[in-house]
Order: structure tokens, then C-alpha cells, then sequence
């Protein structure tokens, strides 16, 4: 045991404590000037090379993105979609080695108005943005979330694929070789002012065509209305990610765009993989966290930078200015209890301090998921799909599951109330009808028979083909979109193209009952045919 007064005779020996080298991992000549994980020390050079490769190689290996493709490129104006946009930009150059074969375009979307920000700040943010879009010479779109009340139902049909080949191996190939020789006839120069002339002046227009559209105040505070309705956090944020996506869908399907892509670094989906777990997404974390979604069928999302994470790409922007700008969002500064999506970031943010492979191994994890049923085609019934989400039912469970405990859980809790129009009922309790649905006088039975049961729609009633009298749904959503609407304190405030769209596919879904005995199954078809 260590004394006060104890006396060392020799001295002690000097343990050298390890260091990491100081020479690049990959030039072993050049000064490391930066460390991303403990062994790898890269010099400047030889990191703008590893960071170019890698998002080449995504590309690559995935062979999804064909040559001369439009495809549309996600800017939030942070620092993981500001790298995504330099590096396309550095694809597509002179310059570049293996250029890039794409046509690039950028859409932003102002989300200043569910976070409460002012005209004054909202436009000072976008203009730094667009400051930011004007130097990369692509067309760009400026969208703001308001725009999402007014789009058309038809956003939130499944459409059809734009190619039905499949793309990868020798059609990939095919595509490549066949672009090569388009271009061979054209000389090279000229054929490169011509694209870049192209792309500046419908850069020019996007700009004045976003300027001559703005948002009024009442679509603002109509969205305000609509973001106020949700009690919790949780449920905002999500409500967000939904309007977003259907924004960007609707874009790409007018602008003729049919890949999108995504800024979603390993950090950012290592948080979404757990997060969208708690909020019960589990039966769709193949797409959601996957380098490819296809569930729009014509409209495919990618993620190109799902490989890097929050670490590298602030680096990069740092060392090779890149440009980002900041925008306050629905959860900057809140407490990390706020909400499931701002607990969990902070979760694996501080396990990521103490152990460095906490994103990775996540992330790995993520990479071997998949959809537990396959994805359907174009033609099946789209009421099978979520209406909000567009994922796969998942609520079609088994009897005697932990779904259909939940439900009756909730069923005997709850304390229905009779009334007319939109409700969140479960199936079977529905409110009486609607005065507008009821009354011999607009009966359009001929048998006076018929109109003695005028509102009770039953069959032979004029009403039987007509839309329920309550619009359930819980019938048509994902058990995680359930949820967000759980938690709204009123339903008819969603957006006109929502409540549109569940009430096309409940008069569907009613008129398949009714003639369910005229129809021909699968089976049937088969054995005919």
C-alpha cells in the first residue's frame, strides 16, 4: 500500500502513452490533418478523394440512377444536403474524372410557417438559400409549406413506374452504352455549353416563377390552424415529414422528375431506424432507412448520403467551404423530452460520445432489414396502401395479436359520443347520418318501397353506393399515422386533398362489398384464362 513518507530508490519508469500517427492512413506521406475514427487519420487530398469516392460508389453499386434521368435533389439548406448538392456539383464538372450521367434539379421547401417564424425572418432564410441554389447554375423550386393544403388528391395515388425494366446488371449497362454514343455525335465542348446554357436559364426562370407566386396570410394561418390542432410534438413532427413528402412528390410528378434525392446521413438514420420504432413504423424501416423507396412507384427516393456520417460531412463543409444555412425548426431548442424523435436523437448523440460505434452498428443493422411482405404493384387495390404514408397496411393482424388487444383496449376505454361527420371511430360505431343524406325528398329510388327505408342504406336504397355517413380513418391508415391523428383535436381541419382522397377510397371500398359477388378472385381468373 502507497505510503506518504515512502522513499523510491531508482526512478521511475516512463510509460509512453500511445498516439495516433500523424501521417495519412492512405498517402503515408502527408500530414494527417484530421482524425475520423480512431485509425483513420486522413491529409487534405486524400480526404476530398475518400469523401468524392464514396458517394460515386453509392451510386454505383446501386445502379438505380440512369444516364439523362431527371433527378430532383432535396435542399434543406443544411449541412448533410448542402454536401449532397457539392457533390453533384463536383460529379457533374469538367473537371470530373467520371462524370456524372443525371439531370440534376433542387427544390427547398420553407417550413417557416409551422414553426411560427415571421415573414421578415422566413424571408431572410430563404433568401440566404436561394443565394446558395443560384451558384450551382441547376433549376431550382422554391416551395413553401403552405402549398400543401391546395395540392390534388391525385398526390396520394400510387402511379405507375416510369420504366418497367429492371435496373440493374445488363439494362444499366444497355442505357450507359447506348447515352455514350448519343453524346459521341456531338462535340464534346459543344455539347457541354449547350447543358450548361440550358440548365442556367431555367435556373433564371425557376427564380422568377417563385417570386411571382407568393403565399397569402390566410394560408398561412390556416396552416398554423392546422399545426395548433396537434397536442404533441411527436405528432407535429411527423404530421411535418408527411407534408413534406407529399410537397416534394408532387413536384418531382409535375416537373417530370422521377428520382429524388435525399440528404439522410448514417447519424440521421441511425436516429430515424430507433425513433421510428417507438412510433410503431417498424413494418416500413426497409424503406424509410433504405438507400431506395419505391412505394410512389413513379417517383423513386434515394439516399445517397446514407453512408457518412454527421462527423465527416462537418469536416468536409469545413475544410472545403461548403455553404449551409440554418433554419430554425419545430424542435430547435426544445428539451430532449419534447418529443420521441428529439429524446432518441439526443440518446444516441451522447452514447455516440462514449462509445464511437453506437451510429454504425445501428446503421448496419438497418441495412439488413427488410419488408416482411413484398411490394405491391401497380395494380392492386390502393386502398391496401396507407392513406397518409403510402406503406403498407400494417394493421391487418391477426386475432389474436397485440394490435387487436391494443384495439379493444382502446374500444373499451373510450366514450363514443353520437355525432355526424368525420370521426376517428372505430369500425362498427358509426354516427346517424347526415340531414343532408336523409329525407324521403331527395330519395332517388323509383319504388316507393325503396323510400320508406330512405336513409337507412340498406341494399336497394338510393344511399347503399353513397359514402358512409362517418368517414372512418383509422380504417385507412398505418398504425403509426393512427397515432399522429390520434392526437389532433379535430380531423376536418387536414387538408382538403386528404379528406378528398379517404373518401374516394371508402366509396371504393363500399361499392367493392356491394359487387364483391359479381367479382372474379385471382383463382377464379387463373383457372379461367
Amino acid at each position: 500500500m502507497c505510503q506518504v513518507d515512502e522513499e523510491y530508490n531508482g526512478q521511475l519508469e516512463h510509460v509512453a502513452t500511445p498516439s495516433v500517427s500523424k501521417k495519412c492512413v492512405k498517402c503515408k506521406e502527408s500530414t494527417a490533418v484530421l482524425i475520423i475514427r480512431a485509425v483513420d487519420a486522413f491529409c487534405r487530398c486524400c480526404f476530398k478523394e475518400y469523401f468524392i469516392h464514396k458517394f460515386r460508389a453509392m451510386l454505383g453499386k446501386n445502379r438505380i440512377i440512369f444516364p439523362g434521368e431527371k433527378v430532383l435533389l432535396a435542399v434543406s439548406g443544411g449541412p448533410a444536403s448542402s454536401s449532397m448538392l457539392s457533390q453533384v456539383k463536383e460529379g457533374l464538372s469538367r473537371d470530373a474524372p467520371k462524370k456524372l450521367r443525371f439531370v440534376p434539379g433542387i427544390i427547398h421547401i420553407d417550413e417557416g410557417g409551422a414553426s411560427g417564424q415571421s415573414m421578415e425572418d422566413r424571408r431572410r432564410a430563404v433568401a440566404q438559400v436561394e443565394s446558395v441554389l443560384r451558384s450551382s447554375n441547376y433549376p431550382y423550386h422554391i416551395v413553401y409549406l403552405e402549398q400543401a393544403l391546395n395540392l390534388p388528391s391525385s398526390v396520394l395515388e400510387v402511379g405507375s413506374s416510369a420504366t418497367e425494366k429492371l435496373q440493374t446488371g445488363p439494362s444499366y449497362k444497355a442505357a450507359v452504352d447506348q447515352f455514350i454514343q448519343t453524346n459521341q455525335n456531338l462535340h464534346p465542348d459543344l455539347f457541354l455549353e449547350n447543358a450548361w446554357s440550358h440548365l442556367s436559364s431555367l435556373s433564371m426562370q425557376e427564380v422568377q416563377n417563385g417570386l411571382s407566386n407568393p403565399i397569402t396570410p390566410e394560408n398561412t394561418q390556416a396552416l398554423q390552424r392546422l399545426f395548433a390542432s396537434v397536442r404533441t410534438l411527436t405528432a407535429k413532427e411527423d404530421l411535418l415529414q408527411t407534408l413534406r413528402q407529399h410537397l416534394i412528390l408532387h413536384t418531382a410528378r409535375t416537373e417530370g422528375y422521377t428520382k429524388v434525392m435525399m440528404g439522410d446521413s448514417c447519424s440521421r438514420l441511425a436516429i430515424k431506424l430507433l425513433s421510428n420504432i417507438s412510433l410503431g413504423r417498424g413494418a416500413s424501416l426497409a424503406m424509410d432507412t433504405g438507400f431506395s423507396d419505391s412505394r410512389y412507384g413513379d417517383v423513386v427516393i434515394v439516399r445517397p448520403m446514407r453512408d457518412y456520417s454527421s462527423k465527416e460531412i462537418a469536416y468536409y463543409n469545413r475544410m472545403f467551404d461548403v455553404p449551409s444555412v440554418f433554419i430554425p425548426g419545430l424542435d430547435t431548442k426544445a428539451q430532449d423530452k419534447a418529443s420521441i424523435q428529439r429524446l432518441t436523437e439526443s440518446f444516441v448523440n451522447k452514447l455516440q460520445t462514449d462509445f464511437p460505434a453506437t451510429v454504425s452498428t445501428i446503421y448496419r443493422t438497418s441495412e439488413k432489414l427488410h419488408t416482411a411482405c413484398p411490394p405491391q404493384n401497380t395494380n392492386s387495390p390502393t386502398f391496401d396502401k396507407c392513406l397518409m404514408c403510402a406503406c403498407s397496411l400494417d394493421t391487418n393482424a391477426e386475432e389474436f395479436s397485440a394490435f387487436k388487444a391494443t384495439l379493444i383496449s382502446e374500444q373499451l376505454s373510450q366514450r363514443r359520443g353520437p355525432g355526424p361527420g368525420l370521426s376517428l371511430g372505430t369500425a362498427g360505431a358509426p354516427g346517424p347520418p347526415p340531414a343532408s343524406f336523409t329525407g324521403q325528398g331527395q330519395c332517388r329510388s323509383s319504388d316507393e318501397g325503396q323510400r320508406q327505408g330512405c336513409g337507412s342504406r340498406e341494399p336497394g336504397c338510393c344511399l347503399s353506393a353513397e359514402m358512409p355517413a362517418t368517414l372512418d380513418l383509422k380504417s385507412l391508415l398505418c398504425y403509426s399515422c393512427r397515432l399522429t391523428i390520434k392526437d389532433m383535436t379535430a380531423v376536418d381541419i387536414l387538408p382538403q386533398y386528404i379528406l378528398a382522397e379517404a373518401e374516394r377510397k371508402k366509396r371504393r371500398s363500399h361499392m367493392r362489398k356491394e359487387i364483391s359477388e359479381f367479382l372474379l378472385e385471382e383463382e377464379d381468373e387463373a383457372k379461367t384464362s
